[in-house]
């Protein structure tokens, strides 16, 4: 019987996504029409991340290290363990961002419109692939955009869920353009939702999501993007080991 509640309420609030995007669908188009529409339609998907989440009973609970000054451009590096984690993030950043993300989400009717326009989908099995996704994420980088990365690269296949290896690709850039990096761990978001929820649905519940303070890069070099990635995945991991 848990089962079936978790897959009818996972099913429930696929459904409150859907009504609420389509319902704001006039505004979504209007607003990816031009690269400098883009601020808003950030907002808006903030928006329809947080109304719909809330329909289904699901909340997110912010907590941080230190005030975060949103005026500056960031890479945002958060574990990954829920599609929950991208509205986290819709709902959390405050300036202009983009995601990095799989390309399989230009098939998907409610990302289709943000991967097309502000975000960049990379096909992680192709080097051409993610080469020209950095290349483009350097660019946004450097135009003032934020960007979102996820370092684990997908959501394992193991449940319950547990940190995997990390990328160089973020760090790498974050040194290359002297951008600070911002770890997110979410300890407890796939309690919420574990991948997708198609496996084991959904519940409502609050989801806390712990900022750390940004982590300077100016003074690095290349040499030190490994040092850099060992140095998150360890205050990811400690957080997630000692639960808010």
């Amino acid at each position: 019987m848990k089962r079936i509640l978790k897959r009818a309420h996972s099913l429930v609030y696929q459904g409150f996504v859907i009504l609420v995007f389509f319902l704001l669908w006039p505004l979504f188009y209007y607003y990816s029409r031009k690269p400098e529409r883009y601020p808003v339609l950030n907002k808006l998907r903030g928006r329809v991340s947080f109304v719909s989440s809330a329909l289904a009973g699901i909340f997110y609970k912010f907590h941080f290290e230190t005030k975060i000054d949103w005026s500056r451009t960031y890479i945002i590096c958060p574990n990954h363990t829920s599609n929950l984690d991208i509205n986290a993030q819709n709902i959390l950043i405050k300036n202009n961002y983009a995601f990095l993300g799989k390309d399989e989400l230009l098939d998907n009717p409610v990302t289709r419109i943000f991967f097309k326009t502000v975000d960049i989908p990379v096909n992680r099995e192709s080097n051409i692939s993610s080469f020209r996704a950095f290349k483009k994420a350097e660019e946004r980088l450097k135009n003032g955009t934020t960007m979102v990365i996820f370092p684990e690269g997908a959501i394992a296949d193991h449940y319950p869920p547990q940190l995997i290896p990390f990328k160089n690709g973020p760090f790498r850039l974050a040194i290359a353009l002297k951008i600070p990096i911002i770890p997110v761990t979410s300890p407890d978001i796939w309690k919420v939702l574990w991948d997708s929820g198609d496996q084991l649905g959904s519940r409502p519940g609050v989801c806390n999501i712990y900022i750390h303070k940004p982590i300077e890069t100016a003074h690095l070099t290349i040499d030190d993007a490994d040092k850099l990635k060992d140095e998150v995945y360890s205050l990811m991991k400690h957080k997630l080991e000692n639960e808010i």
